[in-house]
């Protein structure tokens, strides 16, 4: 062997040498996740007052401006009613954290989360001193938990001027967008968290799998590019992807990352926060999304834990792109085979029912409607029924009149729909009542909405052999052999 061949091999095991020591560092450097302590910091710290996603602002806003101890709260400016704005902070590392939540006045589950986290970081003396104290001491974390308390109030998307803050980050013409981007510029955060909730027909890929938690690090160009900024968001989201696999495998997509110059996840990444989007989507039996709520916990006390150690560096970007997109494929319910009629012609159609929320005496009631009909079979339901041999009935009204609501007991009302009855009349009912029992109730000489077509009310049984086996009542699925659930949001029509 020649010198020249020499160096070449010694070289070339050096390389060899280097490449898998550098390979066994990064495979050690993968942090462990211990799910038991998130679950349990939870647990304990769980904010107590708030079990139900809508509240208004005066309702929690204790939660915020009234902290002690290590907290130093700031009111920042004034919504466009005049509602009180303020950030929190707690800490004093080298790395500085942003999270904002409610942006979107009808996106609360981070919000509630955040109340968890600040009970979290206030706590003493109970097992997670040191975690705590780790934070606390490499991080500076700021809060921004209500940026639109006006939106909170009506429980709408947009600010009192009707604006979308998150398509405001350009033009800037809301003063809650100018709150923020003053809030941004004059702490300039290493990350931050911009908490979001989107609807619940988001599925993690194309399965029927629903995306509790969706995330994305929005892009800061048309490009979609990944520099130093972006990657280390990415890298963030990983962690918490982790986790989410551990307790609730499969339920985490990640959005579309076309770049939107108006948006405030896009810009703030752009001006050189890695910027992590956090969307609550939906997850069976959680209609007032507390599950969600303990997934956001856990998510977010996590990646602090993990950009405080810096171990999301470990992370490779390929395991974030292997995050599957988002779908919308989801109904609530997706009646499949459904067998219908039309004069001599007989044939059979998919009905995909969702549940729209409508805002009524400072709560909501559901309208069911038909979203679609036809070949349904890429979609999924949050509820399914294979409806093979069944044929839709229309449903009566019973003859007698009830005084009041109160006078109907649930058991009576589900006797009646077992008896076919759809729907009782109430003499005293106010109008836009909302009422919980699985029958429809009408005032007057209201009918039962009855019209199977696009967009048409979902008010009807379903018979097989003539004997009526479900009610399908403002679009709740209700077996007739089964007590019904409850949780039915209804108002008097």
């Amino acid at each position: 062997m020649n010198k020249d061949s020499s160096i070449k091999l010694l070289l070339s095991v050096f390389l060899l040498i280097l490449h898998l020591t550098v390979s066994c560092e990064q495979r050690v450097a993968i942090p462990n996740i211990d799910v038991p302590v998130l679950e349990s910091a939870y647990e304990k710290y769980k904010e107590k007052s708030v079990q139900a996603r809508r509240f208004k602002n005066a309702d929690v806003i204790h939660l915020v401006k009234d902290r002690k101890g290590d907290f130093e709260v700031l009111e920042i400016g004034k919504s466009v009613e005049g509602k009180s704005i303020y950030q929190m902070t707690m800490g004093n590392g080298p790395t500085k954290v942003m999270l904002w939540s409610q942006m979107h006045g009808n996106e609360a589950t981070a919000t509630m989360a955040l109340f968890d986290l600040f009970n979290f970081l206030e706590g003493k003396d109970d097992g997670f001193d040191n975690l705590r104290n780790n934070l606390k001491e490499k991080l500076t974390l700021r809060f921004i938990p209500m940026l639109n308390p006006d939106g909170m109030d009506q429980w709408n998307r947009r600010n009192a001027l009707n604006i979308d803050l998150n398509r405001d980050a350009a033009q800037l013409t809301s003063p809650e967008a100018v709150i923020l981007k003053n809030a941004r510029d004059s702490f300039s955060p290493h990350f931050g968290f911009n908490l979001h909730d989107q609807n619940i027909y988001y599925t993690a890929g194309e399965n029927p799998t629903p995306a509790a938690i969706s995330v994305l690090a929005p892009a800061y160009n048309y490009e979609t590019e990944v520099n130093d900024i972006r990657k280390k968001a990415m890298q963030v989201i990983v962690g918490m992807n982790r986790v989410v696999q551990e307790v609730a495998p499969g339920h985490v997509g990640k959005y579309d990352d076309a770049f939107e110059p108006r948006a405030f996840g896009d810009n703030i990444q752009k001006w050189g926060t890695s910027t992590i989007l956090i969307e609550s989507g939906g997850y069976p039996n959680d209609p007032e999304k507390q599950y969600i709520r303990k997934l956001n916990f856990m998510i977010i006390l996590h990646a602090l834990q993990e950009i405080a150690d810096q171990s999301y560096e470990s992370y490779s970007l390929d395991d974030y792109y292997g995050i599957p997109d988002n779908s919308t494929r989801l109904m609530d319910v997706l009646l499949k085979n459904v067998s219908m009629n039309k004069g001599d012609l007989k044939y059979k159609v998919d009905l995909g029912i969702r549940q729209r929320e409508v805002d009524a005496h400072d709560s909501y009631y559901v309208n069911g409607a038909i979203e679609d009909l036809g070949d349904l079979s890429i979609f999924y339901g949050f509820e399914e029924l294979d409806a093979t041999g069944m044929e839709i009935v229309e449903g009566k009204i019973y003859e007698n009149e009830f005084e009041k609501l109160s006078d109907i007991t649930p058991e009576k009302a589900f006797e009646l729909l077992k008896e076919g009855f759809l729907a009782v009349k109430v003499k005293e009912a106010s109008d836009w009542e909302l009422y919980n029992l699985p029958i429809l109730a009408l005032q007057n000489s209201a009918s039962i909405p009855f019209d199977i077509r696009m967009g048409g009310s979902t008010n009807f049984y379903l018979a097989e052999g003539g004997v009526l086996k479900y009610a399908i009542v403002n679009g709740y699925l209700i077996p007739l052999d089964a007590q019904p659930k409850n949780g039915y949001k209804q108002r008097v029509m």
